[in-house]
């Protein structure tokens, strides 16, 4: 008998631990209204080299307002003033415009800035990965999405690290740093001027 009550207390805890990633998620969407961070990024792909290492900065301002900024040596910057969003590579001297209700969807920046219909576009499921945050699983609802799964990792109420993996098979890892939780943020930022001799390319 006390096997069996030491068993499913175990059971219990094990439960409590894998609800603990679903809900850090809603915690973080219902009470992060802003967030600025430090980010580096690394892409690997399906026998695990590295392919991409880069560093930047993100800001977020729900509803619908983010800004990403990729440091060199892969220079580009993601913007949404909650209208459009705007893709600069600096690079090809290039911008492609997408209206966010096509950019969104079922894509990472819905899990951080988008609006209360999670649920339509992800199916959540928390996972276990015996390290000290608490992981969620975002699988997107929609079969071309360009990605296959998304991983997102909190520690006390915050956002700490981001795992993507794209329909090619590459693997993205986003760690965030200095980060920022309700900061005052300029609508501002979230504008994006069309750089001369840049092109434009609208989808």
């Amino acid at each position: 008998m006390l096997k069996l009550i030491i068993a499913f207390s175990f059971s219990l805890i094990s439960m409590t631990a894998f609800a603990d990633g679903i809900q850090s998620l809603r915690n973080f969407y219902n009470q992060t209204h802003a967030m600025r961070a430090g980010f580096s990024q690394v892409v690997t792909d399906k026998q695990g080299r590295k392919v991409q290492e880069v560093q930047g900065e993100m800001q977020l301002k729900r509803p619908n307002k983010f800004r990403w900024d990729y440091n060199k040596p892969y220079e580009q910057q993601i913007i949404s003033d909650g209208k459009q969003v705007w893709l600069y590579d600096t690079e090809l001297a290039q911008v492609t415009v997408r209206e966010l209700s096509k950019a969104l969807g079922s894509s990472p920046a819905a899990l951080l800035a988008g609006d209360d219909s999670l649920d339509k576009s992800f199916q959540f499921t928390s996972v276990n990965r015996d390290n000290e945050l608490e992981w969620v699983k975002a699988d997107p609802k929609i079969a071309d999405s360009g990605f296959d799964n998304i991983l997102l990792g909190f520690k006390s109420g915050e956002l700490q690290q981001m795992e993507l993996v794209d329909s090619f098979g590459l693997q993205t890892k986003i760690v965030f740093n200095h980060i920022e939780h309700n900061p005052t943020l300029d609508n501002k930022m979230f504008l994006f001027k069309v750089p001369k001799g840049v092109d434009v390319v609208k989808e």
